[in-house]
């Protein structure tokens, strides 16, 4: 059964993507691992024969076309789709610049959705897994465009659930803090926004984005192992009946329980945390 299986997987590049490719490759299903560079595409395909390298941008509509045709060549069906493209965009709200509002919205949002509606005529009875995140849940200030990213994949993906009529499940990963290249290309963005910010917004944040590149570079070691994702990626594609949505990590656990609680309590509390800072 599971030589049956094909996996459609956006993001391969490294991290959460790569890993997952990977493992299931070695487990014998055929895997298409979307990438946007040449290079990343011959590293992809060299780590097991199962795998496939499909260019994709998931913010171009034509290059999801080609990708799409491309898929379609090569396979008649998809069992399941992961959204695993993703970026993380941190700044104060009140500075942030909005065409990099947009560009959150457009890779971590706008990009699944239009993955998806591109590949519906091979998704009959399929699973897609998107990649969410504790964020999801609110509550963390400075990352307000990727938690309200986050948020708005995992409603618009609950109405599709709600309305497909192709008998096509969606579940929702949401891991804690990972070990992935994502923090250090985080900071990377989050530096620029800096340098593109109004004075007053450069004497108001500066200690706090201080404090948030640092806090992004320790995830990149001191959070949890990406394996625990990918192994829960794996135990929802052999489930028969996976649940809507999936924690990883005591993190993501705690922020979910925080998120229930009332919201001047919970607002309170981080606002006590963030002048410790």
């Amino acid at each position: 059964m599971k030589k049956n299986k094909t996996i459609f997987i956006t993001g391969t590049s490294s991290g959460i993507g790569r890993e997952t490719a990977l493992k299931l490759a070695k487990k014998g299903y055929k895997v298409f691992a979307g990438v946007r560079r040449k290079a990343d595409k011959i590293q992809i395909e060299n780590l097991n024969d199962n795998i496939t390298g499909v260019y994709i941008d998931v913010t171009s509509l034509s290059s999801i076309d080609k990708a799409f045709w491309f898929v379609c060549k090569n396979t008649e069906n998809i069992d399941v789709l992961i959204n695993n493209a993703g970026i993380a965009v941190a700044s104060p709200v009140e500075c942030i610049d909005i065409t990099k509002l947009k560009e959150q919205f457009d890779v971590n949002t706008f990009g699944a959705v239009s993955v998806v509606q591109k590949f519906m005529p091979l998704l009959s009875n399929a699973k897609i897994i998107n990649i969410s995140s504790m964020a999801a849940y609110g509550l963390f200030p400075y990352v307000g465009a990727y938690c309200a990213s986050k948020r708005a994949l995992d409603i618009l993906f609950n109405s599709f659930a709600l309305e497909n009529k192709s008998n096509i499940k969606v579940i929702s990963v949401k891991p804690a803090c990972i070990k992935t290249p994502i923090w250090n290309k985080s900071v990377e963005r989050a530096k620029e926004a800096y340098e593109a910010f109004n004075q007053t917004c450069k004497d108001k944040y500066t200690k706090e984005l201080l404090f948030m590149e640092q806090n992004a570079l320790k995830n990149t070691t001191n959070s949890i192992d990406v394996i625990k994702v990918v192994n829960t990626i794996e135990k929802i594609i052999e489930s028969k009946n996976p649940k809507p949505s999936y924690n990883v990590g005591f993190t993501a656990y705690l922020a979910e329980f925080a998120s229930k609680l009332p919201l001047k309590f919970v607002n309170n509390l981080i606002k006590y945390k963030l002048k410790k800072i």
